[in-house]
């Protein structure tokens, strides 16, 4: 392996800080590092808690031309900013030269980033959209199951998550990753694939009663705006896919309480007038929430994710389904909870691009760059572990 420069942008944020440590930890050494953040002094504390010397910089990923030439000589970018950031951040990697890759850009920003599709070929550059967990590694065990039928007519996805870590403090809206993100996912329609046509539905409807294994068990994940339908019913058209579904269930009663806040129109960016005053209702419910503080773990991390992929369709002549369960414990060595199949897949496919794994070219969604068996191989060494299941009808 030639020597490369490895930069996630970001670094410094709930997820960035996961990514890094994953490379921190596994990276070969003829892997340079480097962290890009805003925020300097974060970074700087990050970085000072890692087994291997990284490099700090600071970074604006809001602006392509400083990004880049922050980040001098990196050759592969982990984008992991608010998708707001993605096209952005996929302008400095052109400027530079570097590959991309980033966690989702929940449906529409996706859907933007595939049109630079020519762009990035003709430069010779892969900009892999989407490969945390859900967009990420349900892509890839949707592309395992798809692969072993002769025919797919559905994929259906489902995440269900148990936290019963002690703690102190009122969890209002206590999310692991972005606020921001999970807010929009609250308040925009979902996408939902089905009967070969793309529609939209309402956020948080169409549950439907999942049992997970254990210990996570039975769940009623519902429908949100996610990256996985923007390229799903492209990516396996051509094996005759009609329906395609992505569900989830937040821990705890964290999907009634945005239900809640979703009705009162504290998710809405439209500004209101309040005694002369425009205010924007989101502004107020960000600040209240910071204002409110996280609560605070009184005992180790018990924590339990199940990523699961069901593919229907036919197999030599008969209809079967496959059930795959990705079991996600988390990584109590690393002091990191079930977010590590956020955080650790982006550091896997960077190391993966820089190895010539993964030789794809263009805007490329993870079901269709992503090799499954090596990917899942890397998983495995991160203690994500993936069961299968078949039922023939």
């Amino acid at each position: 392996m030639t020597r490369t420069r490895i930069a996630v942008v970001g670094g410094a944020g709930a997820m960035g800080r996961i990514t890094i440590r994953d490379l921190a930890e596994t990276a070969p050494a003829g892997i340079d590092l480097v962290l890009a953040d805003r925020d300097v002094a974060t970074a700087r504390k990050v970085a000072a808690m890692l087994p291997r010397r990284v490099k700090v910089v600071a970074a604006d990923a809001s602006s392509p031309d400083a990004l880049a030439r922050a980040l001098d000589r990196v050759g592969i970018i982990v984008n992991s900013c608010h998708h707001s950031m993605n096209l952005a951040v996929m302008d400095a990697a052109l400027k530079l030269g570097a590959h991309y890759c980033d966690l989702g850009g929940l449906f529409h920003v996706t859907k933007r980033q595939l049109r630079r599709h020519a762009e990035f070929k003709r430069a010779g550059l892969l900009a892999l959209c989407g490969i945390g967990s859900a967009p990420g590694i349900v892509n890839v065990m949707a592309r395992a199951g798809v692969d072993r039928l002769d025919r797919v007519d559905e994929i259906h996805i489902a995440v269900g998550t148990v936290d019963r870590t002690p703690r102190v403090g009122t969890p209002l809206l206590d999310v692991s990753y972005s606020l921001l993100t999970v807010l929009d996912e609250a308040s925009r329609p979902a996408a939902l694939f089905t009967g070969g046509r793309l529609r939209f539905v309402p956020p948080l409807s169409h549950e439907a009663v999942v049992d997970f294994p254990p210990p996570v068990g039975r769940q009623r994940p519902a429908c949100t705006l996610h990256s996985e339908l923007a390229t799903l019913p492209a990516s396996f058209k051509g094996k005759g896919v009609r329906e395609v579904s992505f569900r989830i269930a937040f821990p705890g009663d964290l999907i009634e309480r945005l239900r809640f806040t979703h009705a009162l129109g504290l998710t809405s960016t439209t500004p209101v007038r309040i005694n002369g005053t425009r205010v924007v209702p989101r502004d107020v419910l960000l600040a209240l929430v910071a204002a409110a503080g996280k609560p605070v773990a009184t005992g180790p991390r018990d924590e339990h994710e199940i990523l699961r992929v069901v593919v229907e369709g036919v197999r030599g002549g008969r209809r079967v389904v496959e059930t795959q369960d990705c079991h996600v414990p988390g990584m109590p060595a690393w002091g990191i909870g079930v977010d590590i199949d956020t955080g650790a897949p982006p550091s896997i496919a960077a190391q993966m691009i820089a190895s010539g794994a993964i030789t794809a070219r263009g805007v490329v969604a993870p079901e269709r760059a992503m090799p499954p068996a090596p990917f899942f191989d890397e998983l495995a060494r991160r203690g994500m572990r993936i069961t299968r299941r078949l039922h023939r009808k």
